[in-house]
C-alpha cells in the first residue's frame, strides 16, 4: 500500500509527479478549488474549462501540464460536484474524488492532493479515498505486464497538503484511515485470488499468518472437527469438493471490553451451483462468494490493531461448492449445528447452510450482538442492483448497520422480513426447506438465516453484488473485489465502543 503522511506545504512549490486538485460546477459554469494556487493558473484553468470539457462533476478527472508556475510534473483535475447547503463538500463526495484521482494515475510515483478540508474528519476522508484509490492487484501478471497495465500501482507516496497536518487530531484520523485502507485492500485481494490458489484450507492459513503479531487467536475446525461438532451445514456444501471445508475462529478479546461482538462470514471460495449447477456465464465471478468472509476477517483484524475496547470474534464459514459424486444432493436432508433439520432443494442455496452453521456457534457464546455478513443471492441485485447492499434483521440492529454505513461513505438499504414468505420454506420432511419463494428471495434468505439466531439482537448484511465489481472502475473502487462492508463493520464497531 502507498505511504501516506500529511504536509502543510503550498501546492505550488510542491515537487511531486502529479498534484490533485478539485473542481466544482457553480453556476457559472466550473471553478478550480485551490485557494492556494496562483490566481494565473486558476484563471487560465476555469477559462479552458468548457474546451477540455471539464465540467467539475463528481467522478470526473482531468490531466492536464502543470505549467511553469507549478513544481508538480502534471495537474490533476477531480470533480467534486456542487457545493452542499453548508458551502462544503460532504465527506464521501471528498473521498471520492481522491480516490478518483489516485486511481487514474499511471506512471507517477509520488502524488501531492489538494483538496479543500475544515476538519480532521474531512482530511481523514481525503486520506482513505486518496489510498483506496492506489489499490491495484497484478499477482498474475509478470513484471511486464503490470507495468503495462493501467493501474495505480506505481503510486508509492501520497501527501495530503492541509493546514491542519501538524494538529494531533489530524494525525490520528490520519492513522485510522490508514489502518481502515489496508483492511479493505487485503479483503480486495482475498476477492481477487484464483480459486485455485484460494481453497478453504488455503484461507485458514492466511488468515493464521494475517492474525500473527496482532494478539488475535485463529481456530481452525477442520472436516473431523467439523463432524465432531455436527456442523451438518458446513459439511454438506463442502462434501462435494476434494478440498475439504473448514470453520475458522478469529477472536479479538481486549481486557474490560465495552461490548461482546460476533461476526459471521460467507466464505464460499467457489460457487459452481453444485449439483443445481449454474450457467457457465454464472459462474465466472464465482470466486468472490467467499467476500463476507474476507472482510469478516478483516474487520476483525482492523479492531485489533485500532485497539478498539470491544470483543470481537469472526466465523469465517468456508467450503467450495462444487458438483461430484460426493456432492450432496436435491431432496438431502441435512442437520445443522444444533438439531435443525434442513431439506436441500437447490444446492446452489448453499450460503445460508454454511452461514446456519457459523450463527449458531456464535450465539452459543452469548454476543451482545451477531452480524451476518454474505454474498448470499443473486436477488439481492435484482432489487437494489451492485452498489446497494441490503441489511436485515432485528430493527434495532438494522438501523445500527444503516447508520455506520452512512457515516463510513457506504450504502446499505434497510429491507423487511414479511412472515408471511417464511411460510414458503415448509418441508414436508424436515423442519425447514433452503429455498421458498422466488420473488423476494432476498428476503426469503434473510429469513431463513433468521430461523438460527433465537431471540439476540441480528442483522444480516447482504453485499453479493457491491461485493464484486464486474463493471468500470468508479471513485476509489476498481474492478473486482471491492472490499465492501469492512469499513461499515469497523465504524458500527466504533460506535458500540463509544457507548
Amino acid at each position: 500500500m502507498a505511504e501516506l503522511t500529511l504536509s502543510s506545504k503550498n501546492p505550488t512549490g510542491v515537487k511531486v509527479d502529479a498534484l490533485v486538485v478539485g473542481t466544482q460546477t457553480t453556476s457559472d459554469g466550473v471553478a478550480v478549488v485551490g485557494d492556494d494556487l496562483p490566481r494565473d493558473v486558476v484563471a487560465e484553468l476555469e477559462a479552458l474549462a468548457p474546451a477540455l470539457g471539464i465540467t467539475g462533476a463528481r467522478d470526473e478527472v482531468r490531466t492536464v501540464p502543470a505549467g511553469a508556475h507549478l513544481k508538480a510534473g502534471v495537474l490533476v483535475l477531480t470533480g467534486l460536484g456542487a457545493r452542499d447547503g453548508s458551502g462544503s463538500f460532504p465527506a464521501e463526495t471528498l473521498r471520492r474524488a481522491a480516490g478518483a484521482a489516485v486511481r487514474e494515475l499511471t506512471g507517477a510515483s509520488s502524488v501531492a492532493v489538494a483538496l479543500p478540508a475544515a476538519d480532521e474528519a474531512e482530511v481523514a476522508a481525503i486520506a482513505e479515498g486518496a489510498l483506496l484509490g492506489a489499490y491495484s492487484f497484478t499477482r498474475y501478471r509478470d513484471a511486464a505486464g503490470a507495468a503495462s497495465t493501467k493501474t495505480a500501482g506505481g503510486v508509492s507516496t501520497i501527501e495530503v497538503l492541509t493546514s491542519l497536518a501538524r494538529g494531533a487530531k489530524a494525525k490520528a484520523a490520519v492513522e485510522r484511515a490508514a489502518t481502515i485502507a489496508a483492511a479493505v485492500h487485503a479483503t480486495r485481494d482475498l476477492v481477487n485470488t484464483a480459486p485455485n490458489d484460494l481453497f478453504p484450507a488455503a484461507f485458514a492459513d492466511i488468515a493464521k499468518a494475517a492474525a500473527k503479531g496482532t494478539g488475535v487467536k485463529v481456530t481452525v475446525l477442520d472436516e473431523k472437527a467439523l463432524a465432531a461438532g455436527g456442523y451438518g451445514g458446513i459439511l454438506a456444501v463442502g462434501q462435494g469438493s476434494s478440498r475439504g471445508p473448514r470453520l475458522v475462529k478469529v477472536s479479538y478479546s481486549p481486557s474490560r471490553p465495552h461490548a461482546k461482538v460476533a461476526l459471521v462470514g460467507k466464505g464460499i471460495t467457489f460457487d459452481s451451483g453444485g449439483i443445481s449447477i449454474k450457467p457457465a456465464k454464472g459462474m465466472e465471478a464465482m470466486k468472490s462468494d467467499m467476500a463476507g468472509a474476507a472482510a469478516v476477517l478483516h474487520t476483525v483484524l482492523a479492531a485489533s490493531r485500532l485497539g478498539l475496547p470491544v470483543a470481537v470474534t469472526g466465523w469465517l464459514c468456508l467450503a467450495e461448492n462444487m458438483p461430484s459424486g460426493t456432492a450432496q444432493r436435491p431432496s438431502d436432508v441435512i442437520t445443522i449445528r444444533g438439531g435443525k433439520t434442513v431439506e436441500v432443494l437447490n444446492t446452489d442455496a448453499e450460503g445460508r447452510l454454511v452461514m446456519a452453521d457459523g450463527l449458531v456457534a456464535a450465539i452459543e457464546e452469548n454476543p451482545d450482538v451477531v452480524l451476518d455478513v454474505a454474498t448470499l443471492t443473486g436477488a439481492q441485485m435484482v432489487a437494489l442492483g451492485t452498489r446497494v447492499s441490503a441489511v436485515m434483521g432485528t430493527e434495532s440492529v438494522r438501523s445500527e448497520v444503516v447508520a455506520a454505513a452512512e457515516s463510513a461513505g457506504e450504502q446499505f438499504w434497510p429491507m423487511p422480513l414479511p412472515e408471511e414468505l417464511a411460510a414458503s420454506m415448509k418441508s414436508k420432511v424436515a423442519d425447514i426447506a433452503n429455498i421458498g419463494d422466488r420473488f423476494g428471495g432476498m428476503l426469503v434468505a434473510g429469513l431463513f438465516l433468521q430461523e438460527f439466531v433465537g431471540s439476540t439482537p441480528w442483522a444480516h448484511l447482504d453485499i453479493a453484488g457491491p461485493s464484486f465489481n464486474e463493471g468500470s472502475a468508479f471513485g476509489y473502487t476498481p474492478v473486482g473485489g471491492t472490499g465492501v462492508a469492512v469499513r461499515t463493520l469497523v465504524e458500527l464497531l466504533e460506535a458500540r465502543a463509544a457507548k
